[in-house]
């Protein structure tokens, strides 16, 4: 079968041949429909991130795939069946109790591997095979944008975790900003539509493709570049909900002053090492006399890519159209990396149903 690798020492996907792997125990085999490509794979391919599985020379890429089950193998799955693989693996030398407790997603990285990202292969190929409880099921007539399931259930985890912060009081919020407008921002975006108010932080200028999408979703447009996150409360309006996908690590601090009181920061973005200053008393004591809270999050459960489906249904088809840029044949698949001011989310298509 077809897979597309990175292999060690290069920085540059590459289709490969591989045998067709044979469901073990409890695993269904699928056919593969389409893969997502996301920033977390560019920075894998170049070498910015991530692992190889242990003594291979190569990682089949992707970890947003939609696809059909082939062989249900004994599993409560039936062929035919549209799935969405979660990501996280129990480590080679077994499970522990993250696992064991249904809860991979809280894992600490060095507790868990990640398929297409960290010591696991991907989806990336024709077919693969998985474990039937980390298989989620969907709506045959959602299967071409299936693989937004995975980025979504992501979303899904961080509201959920902005809103357990405030479950000790009657939270009601009525505004929100997104730091970002890649293709996480965006989606996000789609699914805050019981907000009154919505802003999303960007650095295009226009005409610009995910600036018409934000606007379209009636929300508005914060160019950073002449309105910094912590201005934005004078300019704009404070926010109840603050989601940060940008992985620029001075949003983990500005991002604060830019909450309402009572409001909640979620931290998606993964920086890179970087310090500078910030006035520590400043931001405690903003925390703390105005109730705010910081959360952090990463990876999704089961439960998440449930809700995910769910959304996925909800989210306006017009904008599933404009947000999908491109779709690519596995031998064109340098084409689904490439990043520019007209890309907003590709994907890497093997089969259809």
């Amino acid at each position: 079968m077809k897979a597309i690798v990175v292999r060690r020492g290069s920085e540059t996907p590459a289709v490969i041949e591989k045998p067709r792997p044979d469901p073990g125990p409890g695993e269904a085999l699928v056919r593969t429909l389409r893969v997502g490509v996301d920033g977390t794979d560019r920075e894998v391919i170049a070498g910015s991130h991530g692992e190889f599985p242990e003594g291979e020379d190569h990682l089949v890429l992707g970890h947003e795939a939609v696809g059909v089950v082939e062989d249900p193998n004994g599993t409560d799955l039936e062929r035919g069946d549209v799935v969405a693989p979660t990501v996280r693996r129990a480590p080679s030398g077994g499970g522990n109790g993250y696992f064991e407790r249904g809860e991979p997603d809280m894992a600490p990285p060095e507790d868990a591997l990640e398929r297409g990202i960290a010591g696991a292969h991907g989806f990336m190929a024709e077919y693969f095979t998985s474990p039937a409880e980390y298989l989620v099921t969907m709506p045959r007539e959602f299967a071409a944008v299936g693989f937004l399931v995975e980025p979504i259930s992501v979303s899904e985890k961080a509201l959920e975790l902005a809103a357990a912060s405030r479950s000790s009081f009657q939270w009601e919020p009525e505004t929100a900003l997104v730091l970002g407008n890649g293709s996480l921002g965006l989606l996000t975006l789609a699914m805050l539509d019981e907000y009154d108010r919505t802003y999303c932080l960007g650095r295009r200028d226009r005409p610009d493709p995910t600036i018409d999408l934000i606007e379209e979703l009636g929300a508005t447009y914060v160019d950073s570049r002449k309105t910094p996150v912590d201005e934005i409360p004078a300019v704009h309006e404070p926010a109840d909900l603050v989601y940060e996908a940008t992985g620029y690590a001075r949003h983990a601090f500005d991002s604060v002053e830019a909450l309402a009181p009572n409001g909640v920061l979620a931290l998606l973005g993964v920086p890179e090492s970087w310090q500078f200053e910030v006035d520590g008393g400043d931001l405690h004591r903003d925390l703390v006399l105005h109730n705010k809270a910081v959360v952090g999050s990463v990876n999704s459960g089961v439960g998440h890519f449930e809700a995910a489906v769910d959304a996925l249904c909800d989210i306006p088809g017009w904008f599933l159209d404009a947000f999908v840029t491109g779709v690519f044949a596995p031998e064109n698949c340098e084409e689904a990396f490439v990043d520019d001011e007209t890309t907003i989310k590709t994907a890497v298509q093997f089969d259809t149903l």
